[in-house]
């Protein structure tokens, strides 16, 4: 007898729902990234770039 119970299939269930919202929301994030980066001037990703490796201790020069 292996019944499931139906608090086991709602556990799967809910894990499905929130796999596909965190690859939505990923895919979202990525598209808004490149769009922000692809539409951006190159003076201004150059820059917030240096900024960022100059705040986290990163050599760049």
């Amino acid at each position: 007898m292996s019944e499931t119970s139906p608090s086991s299939q709602n556990a799967a269930t809910v894990s499905a729902d929130a796999k596909s919202a965190q690859v939505l929301g990923a895919a979202l994030l990525g598209l808004m990234v490149l769009m922000a980066v692809g539409f951006a001037p190159v003076e201004v990703i150059h820059n917030a770039t240096h900024d960022t490796r100059h705040s986290s201790g990163f050599p760049c020069h």
